[in-house]
């Protein structure tokens, strides 16, 4: 219902702008229209007077000011330099016209009179004044025309406006309810696609992609749950089981033993929450620190690391580069990648960093079985383990290359896995370079 409300508003709203921008414009018109014909009426008139007077002077000049007398239905009067009507016709006896130069409109007898001056070859001019009866009552009809014509346009442009913007709606409608349907448990349904090729369908269209978009993002926070439960359950389940077994058997375990499975679990518990808080911290695009790191130490920093851990590492391509990020965060996608790489040689691994125009390249290479084309988008996804490393202890939670990737994006940079030189693969994050 309150969709259907608000429909309605949207609808009255769109008929009420349209008509009042209809309205005002025909009222603006009609007003002008007014007093165009207005003026050019006037003009007529007193071209029309002007004309008719310079014949009636032409007539006094040539039989004398007595021949106005003979005029019928005229209003016309001679007079001489002081102003004295020397003579007039019979409609003209009711007083002097008015004589103030131009063309004035004065009122004569009771009626509006314009009133034009022609002069005569002596001293004297002639007086014409022309009635507006006419033009007036032609002005008047025109005025009520309009009066009654632009309310009724103005009706009839909003009943078409709001059919017009009600049929234009309805497939709006339409969607509308068809959108309420899907619930988050139904985001595999659709919104039929109309053939009309218009905006309605691309609305549709949208609609549908970003359904789309629902439907996988609530695919993959499905998926991510189920493997983070599942991955949180299993050291859990280590940890029961030994408690189990020692309530049961108190002889056959010691102490010691069962400290260090939970220590153990325990540590591969935080690392576990860890990694999924970072991930969820990266994936609400929260604002990150910013501030010049040098790359290359963090490099030598997993350098020496690896190597009191008894793995060989080749740096002998570390060069200074300098980036603008997170030190935190990048320190923790250059270890991922070194663990990774640690992880599956067979004998060394190979680290290397240079600036390249405006950005810095981290590469790391392995010597080891090196990853499949078609495994190679995979292994970024979160709790992806390809086949060699099913195992927990040598393949780890599944999120170190997610992470790697999801840093990478954050600090505005790109990662990828290609073949290495060395058989193995190689890893490759071009990050911008630090001004």
């Amino acid at each position: 219902m309150a969709a259907e409300r608000r429909g309605r508003s949207l609808r009255a709203g769109i008929t009420a702008a349209a008509t009042m921008v209809v309205g005002v414009a025909l009222l603006i018109g009609a007003l002008a229209f007014y007093g165009v014909l207005a003026v050019s009426i006037r003009d007529a008139a007193i071209r029309d007077a002007e004309s008719r007077a310079e014949q009636l002077a032409a007539r006094v000049d040539e039989e004398g000011a007595e021949v106005v007398s003979e005029l019928d239905d005229v209003i016309v009067q001679v007079v001489d330099a002081s102003g004295q009507v020397v003579a007039a016709s019979e409609d003209a006896g009711g007083g002097a016209l008015p004589d103030s130069g131009g063309t004035p409109v004065v009122a004569f007898d009771d009626e509006s009179v314009l009133v034009v001056r022609e002069d005569l070859d002596g001293d004297g001019a002639l007086l014409l004044g022309v009635p507006l009866e006419d033009e007036q009552e032609t002005l008047g009809t025109v005025a009520v025309l309009l009066a009654v014509a632009v309310p009724i346009v103005v009706a009839l442009v909003a009943a078409i406006t709001w059919w017009v913007v009600g049929r234009a709606l309805r497939p709006v409608t339409q969607i509308r309810a068809q959108v309420d349907e899907i619930t988050a448990d139904r985001l595999d349904r659709r919104i039929p696609v109309p053939d009309s090729g218009d905006e309605i369908a691309a609305l549709a269209g949208t609609m549908n992609r970003m359904l789309d978009r629902l439907d996988a993002a609530a695919a993959a926070q499905r998926r991510f749950i189920s493997d983070a439960s599942h991955e949180l359950r299993s050291p859990l389940a280590t940890i029961r089981q030994h408690a189990e077994l020692a309530q049961a058997h108190p002889q056959a375990t010691s102490v010691d033993d069962l400290a260090d499975v939970v220590h153990d679990e325990g540590l591969r518990m935080q690392e576990l929450v860890d990694a999924l808080l970072l991930l969820a911290r990266l994936d609400e695009r929260v604002t990150l620190r910013r501030e010049d790191v040098d790359l290359d130490d963090l490099a030598l920093a997993e350098v020496t690391r690896l190597r009191a851990a008894g793995t060989a590492v080749d740096a002998g391509g570390i060069r200074a580069a300098r980036v603008l990020g997170d030190p935190r965060l990048l320190g923790r996608l250059v270890r991922n990648l070194a663990d990774n790489a640690a992880r599956h040689a067979s004998s060394a691994v190979a680290i290397a960093v240079f600036p390249t125009g405006g950005s810095v390249t981290l590469q790391i290479d392995d010597d080891g079985a090196g990853i499949p084309p078609e495994e190679r988008d995979r292994i970024f996804e979160r709790f992806v383990r390809l086949d060699e490393a099913r195992s927990r202890d040598a393949g780890g939670s599944g999120l170190g290359l997610a992470i790697v990737r999801a840093i990478a994006e954050a600090e505005g940079g790109t990662v990828r896995v290609e073949d290495s030189p060395r058989g193995g693969a190689r890893f490759t994050v071009t990050l911008p370079a630090a001004s």
